[in-house]
């Protein structure tokens, strides 16, 4: 069963149906509105006219300004004016005389023009049933298979509508018995989703596809017996041999229609599907191991199980879906039929206490929904509040999982159903002579258990409210949103928090921190929501992402809104959009690498120096963010918390991400300062330099293993800049006091980017040499000019040849690389290499003390 302590109420099916429900809602609106005008929508007179169908304003306008039609007509369809009216789709609004629509069309109006809503004409005339507006529009040459919102053509409108004479014209006029709209429903599949039989039959009778997939699968058969239309199914099962439905067929899910017929409970239908001749598998699984049997236990549907049993038998009775749950354990999870749990209690060998593969019984399923009459009845029905439940937990890196043992009554109290958890600590037994105090464990017979301590939960959950309650009375009110406010779009990153979404809010583009949303969200994700919400609105920086707002009303909608960042994350374009050529990895031009390494320097300088000093413990590639500029800003601080002294013990172990941790932090250590932060800085700039993830060979852990018991730094190419290699060496020093402050990394960057810039604009077609010895070519592979920071797309085309490893430099023989770039063997078992040259380790000759190397000199001097 994993995380889960009960099936999902929908599978991705049932939510796929639900959508396709709203969707149709929508087209219909859609061309509703396309046939009305609405108030408060300014019409040109032209347009005007058309919607009143006045023939004579419309030949009086057009004489007097010979452009108007030309500007319709000129170069085939013309693009929407600015409010999104044309004049044929206008035209259609008038219901009668259709004189002017037949005059427009005679001037050479184009029939395909688009609605401001996405339909033609004959769309708009098909949804409204004007068969002689069709005729017309479709002499005029009016495209019969033009596909409007949706992918619609006129002959799914018509279905949808259950309009015959339409769906004969249709026909009639060439238009495609098995068209497929945006979700791949033909026709077919319309008119067996609303039930249209009459036009069902004229479908097949054109040689309409019986077994055409939908998007996800579904066959009209699956349509027609989820909306309980048996007359459509009995067309569709009993048709001829060679266009027969497949009774047995399956959607993506492997949902077959006898599934969905019980899961909505049509006993017409049921009983057609059960007959000997039929064929039709009942104990059949989809993919989550439900038999027809769970899903109309699921939905509660009572006659329908009672009929399953009886033509089918008790096979069903037993069998386990992926959740651990039997037939008894999803009415008790649906909870709200007494006399269904009633039923499968009375079969032979369905036993109260039967536990699944995970070990949780129907009382657990029926104490996690809260459903209390039901618990009620199971314990007076002998149900044992014992038997207890085993759930992984999920597992550290490099340990086991572990398992806890969990009792309904636990199960209730995660839950928050405390009247449930105090009938379970209040529950006698028929046979049992006394009743227990509520802590105590009963008698022999184990009727009672003991409740858990509730003095840790609720000190925990009290600290939890008090958090949040204080962070929304802090929170300045401009900062206060509603998860109403925002409109979520596609997702564009994902964690252990939840997902990131970009999104729109109040107008404005922006990414959407999204919290999991449980009832009861994990202590350290309401810990890590409030502590990033009261750092991000402290920020004020060009160099920091932008706080927008921050969702605050309920834990299981909690969302933190910041700016949108379009360029994505340094990861992203050094490590998942690389160009490969020959199997080399490219890396971007110097000039831009040190402008992202910069504006970073800028930022953690920002933060490190504020009156309350921010401390990220989080810095690596995921969380640096570019703009389409090409510069960039600090992210995400989940991790981030103020550092109220610099003898602060109280530091959390370990956070962030091992790859880029510092030794005092990987090795447990609780005490530990800003500096953190430098030596993850100096791993991302080895990064931004070589385009490849430090100790790519290595696991995370091991990586961070070695650089903190073993002194291993990844390897400085000779392409370095000079004063870039000084500030690795130094930056990533193993002794947090001998790193420098952010404040003199970025003057030392602010001189290198000068040096770099003056070498490029001092050469023209020529090879530049850099203070550290390493010649750059000047060209670009494909103007033959120096490339300059831009545009991130830009960066994702201005590739380089040098770099850690790649190619082989201008000017340099193969001995020197050899020198320089180590080899990477295959790691061992445990995750390690055992060539001491696969990494830069720290040369164990040279005592690093306070004089070696030397501290960071002031801006204006070269190191030496």
């Amino acid at each position: 069963m994993g995380q889960y302590k009960s099936r999902p109420k929908h599978s991705c099916a049932e939510e796929w149906k639900k959508k396709i429900s709203e969707s149709y809602s929508v087209l219909r609106s859609r061309l509703s509105e396309d046939l009305r005008v609405k108030e408060g929508v300014e019409l040109t007179d032209i347009q005007a006219a058309c919607s009143r169908g006045d023939l004579e304003k419309i030949k009086e306008l057009v004489s007097q300004d010979e452009d108007l039609l030309e500007k319709e007509t000129e170069n085939g369809p013309p693009p929407p004016p600015p409010n999104g009216l044309t004049l044929l789709p206008l035209s259609v609004i008038p219901a009668g005389e259709r004189g002017h629509v037949e005059w427009l069309l005679s001037q050479g109006v184009e029939p395909g023009q688009m609605s401001k809503n996405g339909f033609s004409a004959l769309h708009l005339a098909t949804y409204r049933g004007d068969i002689d507006l069709m005729k017309l529009l479709l002499d005029h040459k009016a495209d019969i298979s033009l596909s409007g919102f949706g992918g619609v053509h006129p002959i799914h409108i018509a279905c949808m509508c259950g309009n015959e004479e339409v769906v004969d014209l249709l026909l009639e006029q060439g238009a495609s018995v098995n068209a497929q709209d945006v979700v791949k429903f033909s026709p077919l599949h319309l008119a067996c989703y609303f039930g249209h039989e009459k036009i069902a039959e004229t479908l097949i009778r054109h040689g309409a596809d019986i077994n055409s997939p939908g998007e996800v699968g579904d066959r009209p058969l699956h349509l027609a017996c989820a909306k309980g239309h048996l007359k459509h199914v009995q067309l569709l099962v009993d048709g001829k041999e060679e266009n027969k439905a497949d009774v047995n067929v399956r959607d993506n899910e492997e949902h077959t229609p006898l599934h969905f017929c019980c899961r909505h409970g049509h006993l017409p239908v049921l009983n057609y599907l059960l007959q000997p001749d039929r064929g039709v598998e009942p104990h059949i699984s989809n993919i989550y191991g439900d038999t027809p049997l769970h899903l109309a236990c699921y939905g509660g549907k009572v006659e329908a199980v009672k009929k399953l049993v009886e033509h089918t038998g008790r096979d069903s009775l037993s069998k386990e879906n992926i959740f651990s749950e039997t037939p008894l354990h999803s009415a008790c999870t649906n909870g709200r039929s007494l006399e269904l749990v009633k039923f499968l209690l009375g079969q032979e060998d369905v036993s109260v206490n039967h536990q699944g593969q995970d070990g949780h019984t129907a009382l657990h399923s029926a104490c996690y929904h809260g459903h209390i009459r039901l618990v009620q009845f199971l314990l007076d029905n002998n149900a044992d509040m014992n038997l207890v439940a085993r759930q992984q937990e999920p597992s550290v890196e490099g340990e086991e999982k572990d398992q806890q043992n969990q009792t309904c009554l636990m199960w209730a109290y995660e839950r928050g159903h405390d009247a449930i958890v105090t009938l379970l600590k209040h529950h006698k037994r028929p046979q049992d002579e006394s009743a227990c105090g509520d802590y105590s464990q009963g008698g022999s017979d184990g009727s009672y258990v003991s409740v858990p301590s509730p003095l840790g939960k609720l000190r925990s959950l009290t600290k939890e409210k008090i958090d949040v309650l204080h962070l929304r009375s802090t929170l300045p009110q401009k900062f206060h949103l509603q998860i109403g406010d925002i409109e979520f779009q596609e997702t564009i990153g994902s964690g252990s928090f939840g997902k990131v979404y970009k999104g729109k809010c109040k107008g404005t583009t922006v990414a959407v921190k999204r919290y999991r949303a449980n009832a009861f969200c994990a202590k350290s994700d309401v810990d890590m929501f409030c502590r990033e919400v009261s750092i991000l609105c402290k920020l004020n920086s060009d160099y920091v992402i932008k706080f927008v707002g921050a969702c605050l009303e309920d834990p299981s909608q909690f969302a933190i809104v910041t700016e949108y960042v379009s360029g994505g994350s340094l990861f992203s374009l050094l490590h998942e959009q690389k160009s490969y050529q020959d199997r080399d990895p490219r890396v971007i031009d110097l000039q831009s690498k040190i402008t992202v390494a910069l504006d970073v320097a800028k930022g953690m300088e920002y933060l490190h120096n504020l009156k309350q000093p921010i401390i990220h413990r989080d810095l690596n590639s995921h969380n640096i963010l570019l703009h389409e500029s090409g510069h960039s800003v600090v992210a995400d601080f989940g991790e981030s918390r103020f550092l109220k002294s610099q003898d602060d013990e109280n530091m959390t172990k370990q956070p962030g991400n091992l790859r880029w941790m510092a030794p005092e932090v990987f090795t447990q250590c609780t005490k530990y300062s800003i500096k953190a932060d430098v030596f993850s800085y100096s791993l991302v700039l080895w990064e931004l330099l070589a385009g490849e993830l430090p100790f790519a060979h290595l696991k995370p852990a091991a990586a961070a293993a070695d650089m903190a018991y073993r002194n291993t730094r990844p390897p400085i190419a000779i392409t370095f800049p000079k004063q870039i290699t000084y500030l690795l060496q130094i930056g990533w020093h193993p002794t947090p006091e001998e790193r420098p402050e952010f404040k003199q990394i970025v003057k030392k960057l602010q001189e290198c980017k000068e040096s770099v810039e003056s070498a490029t604009a001092a050469i023209s077609g020529t090879t530049v040499t850099f203070s550290s010895g390493a010649p750059i070519p000047a060209t670009s592979a494909e103007n033959g000019t120096v490339p300059t920071p831009g545009h991130v797309n830009a960066l994702r085309k201005q590739w380089e040849s040098a770099g850690a490893g790649i190619g082989k430099p201008q000017g340099l023989t193969m001995e020197d690389i050899r020198k320089v770039l180590p080899t990477f063997p295959s790691p061992n078992k445990n995750g390690y290499v055992s060539d001491p040259l696969s990494t830069l380790r720290l040369n164990p000759n040279i005592s690093y003390t306070s004089s070696h190397p030397p501290p960071l000199p002031p801006a204006t001097t070269e190191p030496s």
